[in-house]
This record gives C-alpha cells, structure tokens and sequence, in this order.
C-alpha cells in the first residue's frame, strides 16, 4: 500500500495496513504501526515511532531535527502514541539533548499547521487547532484544548481539561478545569463545556466554582487560596484534588 512516488527507506519498519500516499518520504530509522496512514507529500524522519492507526496528512513533517540552537548533534526521539490525527502540514519535533524524547500519547488532534516542540510531552486526548504553537517542554494533560493561533511558552504546563481561548499568549501554567484567553491569557471561569463532554458530575463542578473564585478573585496569595480551599473541605472532591495537586507543583506560577 506504497504509492509508487513514495520514498521509504528499507530499514524502515512499516506494520501490518500500513499505507503511504503520493511523494511521501520515510526514513529508515522510523517504526510505524499497523494501520496507519499517510497522506501525500509527507515526511517522517529521524528516531520516531509511531503507534497504530494513527493518520498523517498531506505536507506533516513529522520526527525533523529540532529548531534549539543548543542541539549538538546527538540522538534524539520522537514517540507518538495510537489512533492520532495530525493534520496538514503539522510539525512535531523529537528532543534536544543526547537521548531525550517528545512524546504524544493516544486519541490527540493536532490541526493544521500546529506545530509541537523539543521535549514537549502532550498526554491524550488533547486538541491543538489551527496554528497553535507549543516552544519546547510543554506539558498538556489529558482532554486539554488549545485555541487556534495561540502561543504557549516553554517549560509552561497545560492542565486536565483546560481550555485556552484563539489568539492567546500563554506564559504561565494553566490550572485543570479553567478556561483562558487574551494576551497575555487571564482566567475568566471554569471550562463547563469540556466538563459536560467529559461527563464530568456536576456534584464535582460546584466544588470548581467556589474554587475559581478563591484562586482568582479573592486576591490572596496562591499558598493562601490553596490553605483556603483544603479549610473549606473542598479537597474531599476528586476534581479539587487534581486542582491542588497541579497548583502546589507549578514551576512558572499559574495564569492569574
């Protein structure tokens, strides 16, 4: 199932149902999965795996050099997971340093012209639309969205369920649960969409409520809002738990 104006390297381990389209390149390092496929004019590259059923459309660049200027030359890798759809034109990166490695998971959607960067890990089910951006060593947990033109800083976490509006410059950790947008990104409420379609109880979602307003509103400093959350017995709610959890192991502080 190799279009004949393909060009796929020996060495490549290409699995069961495998196909290729029209003037795709795949290199011998590359190990792809049962079932996947690949559009026309595509290019998967360097030490990548990728899993099975995954589709690659026309003009992706998948597993290429990374763009840091502290690259040395060393072996770097690229693993993606099963049943991704990474749209036109999309570039995806592997790590920087000697044995370091980007990861995506299982059931993400990369739009368009999204691109992800050294290092960057994005878990499943995640959304990148058209044109978002990820710099190097993002993290963006399970069912997170990120809007289309939007810019995330690096070593910037995303979290479970988050939603970042279009046009967003994200420079600080995005909490589970919020919704942010603007330049730079604000919070403004709690992502009741993405809670319904990840059905969510709504038991968990007031719990939320009363926490957005402590974190954001209340202008206390986050070790305070956090001490005021746990006082009020809201950390007994499995949602709050995962909010906590992220809140008391970011990095960059979060998106106030």
């Amino acid at each position: 199932m190799i279009h004949p104006t393909a060009i796929v390297h020996p060495d490549a381990e290409l699995g069961e149902g495998v196909s290729v389209g029209p003037y795709s390149i795949i290199e011998g390092t590359v190990k792809i999965g049962a079932r996947t496929k690949i559009g026309a004019h595509a290019v998967i590259e360097g030490h990548t795996v990728l899993g099975v059923d995954n589709e690659i459309f026309t003009g992706a660049v998948i597993g290429s050099r990374t763009q840091d200027k502290k690259f040395d030359g060393g072996i770097s890798y690229l693993d993606i997971g099963d049943r991704n759809r990474i749209r036109e034109y999309v570039t995806i990166n592997p790590g920087t340093k000697e044995g370091t490695r980007t990861v995506i998971g299982n059931d993400n959607l990369l739009m368009a012209y999204s691109h992800v960067a050294h290092d960057c890990i994005v878990h499943n089910f995640a959304v990148l639309a058209n044109q978002a951006t990820l710099a190097g060593h993002v993290i963006v947990d399970d069912r997170a969205v990120i809007g289309g033109l939007s810019a995330v800083h690096q070593f910037v976490r995303i979290g479970k369920l988050a939603l970042i509006g279009g046009c967003s410059k994200v420079v600080q950790d995005i909490p589970p649960f919020m919704m942010v947008d603007g330049h730079p990104a604000r919070a403004y409420g709690i992502n009741s969409v993405g809670l319904d379609r990840a059905e969510i109880a709504k038991e968990d979602r007031a719990p939320l409520k009363k926490a957005f307003k402590i974190i954001f509103k209340s202008q206390l400093a986050l070790k305070s809002a956090i001490s005021q959350i746990e006082e009020e017995g809201l950390s007994s709610y499995p949602t709050i738990q995962v909010l906590l959890q992220f809140l008391k192991t970011s990095e960059r502080g979060i998106c106030r």
